[in-house]
């Protein structure tokens, strides 16, 4: 029917869990709709149907870990290539940051543990490895609001044509590019704000006018600051900033 979507695309867009998690969740028989245990995989129901987790099922979705790392330059947010270090090799216990300290790291934490934006292998900063796949989503999904915060030093002159063509107006991979707040802060270094995240995206839109990036690091995501965390440490995320960025609508919690 028409108005029928499977039942794991609606939990999605509900934002419950990610797809990926739902066909779990719905194989283990742990999800109801309209009342009734559904566990058939691909089961289709209508978009108005009530759809309850099990206890169980509600456990397990809250046992899903986020991490937040400051990563350093030289590391990559995904799996190791060319002979670079995955970022998620810094997920030690002495590399935990002892101004967030929470619980210890656990061997189930690592389980389908994925990046929810990269940073490339010369950037630094905030970086966020996640569990969460509705999280991720809410980062990284085509239809993601999230602002992501950036100090950009630069090679090159700035004027203020450099600066309005930076903020509207360039094309990359033959496509536009949504509008960013970019702002000089010195006459060596930028401050980007984005919406979205193409492929090395500011150090390209920067050869486009005439500029040479030589450090990139980012501060923000969302409502999300880097904050103290030193560089190569990790901490856990806060509930309450798992709800900071599934709204964006939000104020920053923390500036610590």
């Amino acid at each position: 029917m028409k108005d029928e979507v499977r039942l794991s695309k609606l939990m999605a867009d509900k934002g419950l869990c990610s797809r990926r998690e739902a066909d779990r969740l719905i194989a283990g028989g742990l999800v109801k709709v309209n009342g009734v245990v559904v566990s058939q995989l691909g089961s289709k129901v209508a978009r108005d149907a009530q759809i309850e987790l099990l206890k169980e099922g509600a456990r397990q979705l809250e046992e899903l870990v986020t991490f937040v790392i400051n990563k350093p330059v030289g590391w990559v947010s995904g799996q190791a290539e060319k002979g670079y270090r995955p970022a998620a090799a810094l997920l030690r216990p002495e590399n935990q940051s002892s101004l967030y300290r929470q619980s210890p790291l656990r061997k189930k934490h690592f389980e389908g543990l994925a990046p929810a934006g990269r940073l490339d292998i010369d950037s630094q900063g905030l970086l966020i490895l996640t569990q969460d796949g509705s999280l991720a989503r809410q980062i990284i999904g085509e239809n993601s609001k999230l602002e992501k915060e950036y100090l950009v030093r630069i090679e090159g002159q700035v004027t203020s044509e450099t600066l309005k063509r930076l903020r509207f107006g360039l094309q990359l991979d033959g496509q536009p590019l949504k509008r960013a707040q970019v702002e000089q802060l010195n006459p060596d270094q930028l401050r980007f704000v984005l919406k979205q995240g193409k492929k090395r995206q500011i150090r390209r839109m920067c050869e486009l006018v005439g500029l040479r990036v030589t450090g990139l690091k980012r501060v923000r995501i969302g409502g999300l600051l880097l904050g103290r965390l030193q560089e190569g440490q990790w901490r856990f995320l806060r509930r309450s900033e798992r709800r900071l960025l599934l709204d964006p609508d939000q104020k920053s919690l923390s500036s610590s």
